[in-house]
């Protein structure tokens, strides 16, 4: 089941809500666990208990972390590695097989040697997301950053929270213990999470599922021409965003809805000034578990330049490879990683204070950088992104569309074009709406015309009501929109 559905937005969730705020607040929880069971059951349930199974001994070693933390360190290190081990070996077999038998026989035959023969493993959705969330469990107990879990029912809902199980934002126990023992719920908040859930909805039917037309199409021609492939290029580089986002802002909605506010994971990430900053704004919840969890663990910037630059490698290389199970997917990491390195060693910094001119080209240029990463991590296999690439610098010609002209539609390009007008205003909107809240507020009128307290108030009652009811307007012409088109899954899933 997914969030951008009739199923899930007329049937799952008007079922769910109203049983959840009826129910007293203890036993919540255990109806969390049971209607985040059933969520990921309608895909498959054999691997159900996969996650049950995970939760399970996540659970058991992590009561034995708390319980030796102090008294007996050496038993709560062996019951950490144990369940380190086990989280990160089913998703190395589940997620990596594959990859391991395809990558061994291709070195097998290029040795002259016969292919092996083996069982193709199927991927379950989440599991990335899932079994971070367990190991960080694990990590932050033994580090004494989390209180062990009161319950296995209080875990196991953490564990499998439906809003973000299938695609994140990957959550820490250290900051929804609390939440899970005591959060607020009113209709302020429960509004709020209905806004972003329509927002969300909104960017992955009505942006991400129609620019989507465009990238596939280009990605499949064998020879694009210049203009061709960067449509495509750029295609993709919106379909990512707003397909990523949208399922971030549904997300962190439905938390809100429940009561839980989780950590934003996106910063509006293309107007970056360098790469470095993109890793702030971009996926916050996978870059910052990465930098917690394995780029300090390696020693981080502690010990020399030259291990700082290896720890950035490795921790990129890894980060790509956690998105797919495909060389494409290291490459991409290692393009990241070998430009990180490149700016701390030419001390590429905040550009703040930098002229209006020099912020444009600094943005444009990490875009540039950008843009490059995603056709490679978009691309089946290197083949395919060489294609591109040529397509991109002219060598398969300079004119028209061609073939990938009768493709497009009109309401696709108009789309992509309107995306970028989007993703370059949208960072200014919170900041206007608080400059008109603070006129509208102001209270004392000798330091400001009494015409532009007026006429702040009435931006705030007027604005940003109509952009509600807009809102509400595109929310049902996606739902529109979704009955008339075939299913389109998340982009994040298949990680």
């Amino acid at each position: 089941m997914i969030f951008s559905t009739t199923l899930f937005v007329f049937l799952f969730l008007p079922l769910f809500l109203p049983a959840y705020y009826l129910l007293p607040f203890r036993a919540r929880s255990l109806w969390i666990l049971l209607g985040s069971w059933l969520f990921y059951a309608w895909w498959r349930l054999d691997f159900l208990f996969l996650i049950i199974a995970a939760t399970v001994w996540t659970y058991l070693l992590g009561a034995v972390v708390a319980a030796n933390r102090a008294s007996r360190p050496g038993r709560a290190r062996a019951a950490l590695a144990l369940g380190v081990v086990l989280n990160l070996g089913i998703l190395a077999y589940f997620k990596y097989f594959n990859f391991g038998v395809d990558t061994l026989n291709t070195l097998l035959e290029a040795a002259g040697v016969g292919p092996l023969t083996a069982w193709a493993v199927i991927l379950p959705i989440g599991i990335s997301f899932y079994v971070f969330q367990a190991t960080s469990y694990l990590i932050d107990v033994s580090r004494g950053d989390a209180p062990a879990a009161a319950s296995y029912v209080e875990l196991a809902a953490y564990i499998s929270l439906f809003p973000q199980l299938i695609a994140g934002p990957i959550l820490r126990y250290k900051d929804l213990a609390d939440q899970f023992r005591s959060r607020r719920h009113d209709f302020g908040k429960f509004s709020e999470g209905a806004y972003r859930f329509m927002v969300g909805f909104c960017r992955k039917v009505l942006v991400a599922d129609t620019v989507a037309t465009i990238a596939d199409a280009a990605f499949a021609l064998q020879q694009p021409g210049f203009v061709g492939a960067w449509l495509g290029a750029l295609a993709y580089t919106v379909q990512l965003y707003f397909d990523f986002t949208g399922y971030s802002d549904m997300a962190i909605g439905l938390g809100l809805m429940m009561g839980f506010r989780f950590m934003e994971n996106f910063r509006y990430p293309y107007i970056s000034q360098s790469i470095t900053e993109f890793w702030r704004r971009w996926h916050i919840s996978l870059s910052s578990w990465l930098r917690d969890y394995l780029y300090i663990p390696l020693g981080g910037n502690r010990r020399g330049s030259r291990r700082t630059y290896v720890n950035i490698a490795l921790v990129m290389l890894l980060g790509g490879l956690w998105h797919g199970a495909a060389w494409t997917f290291v490459a991409w990491g290692a393009w990241h990683g070998a430009i990180l390195i490149i700016e701390r060693l030419l001390g590429v910094g905040a550009t703040a204070h930098a002229s209006a001119a020099r912020r444009v080209v600094a943005t444009a240029r990490t875009m540039a950088l950008v843009i490059v990463g995603w056709v490679v991590f978009r691309a089946p296999d290197f083949e395919s992104a060489v294609v591109l690439y040529r397509g991109m610098v002219g060598a398969h010609g300079w004119g028209p569309v061609g073939q990938l002209g009768w493709q497009l539609s009109s309401v696709a390009l108009l789309t992509l074009a309107l995306s970028f007008v989007i993703i370059y205003i949208e960072p200014f909107v919170p900041d206007l709406r608080r400059r008109l809240v603070r006129l509208s507020q102001h209270s004392q009128p000798q330091r400001l015309s009494r015409l532009r307290v007026m006429s702040a108030e009435a931006t705030e009652r007027l604005l940003w009501p109509a952009t509600r009811v807009l809102l509400f307007a595109l929310f049902l012409l996606a739902i529109v929109k979704l009955q008339a088109e075939a299913f389109s899954p998340f982009l994040y899933f298949q990680f």
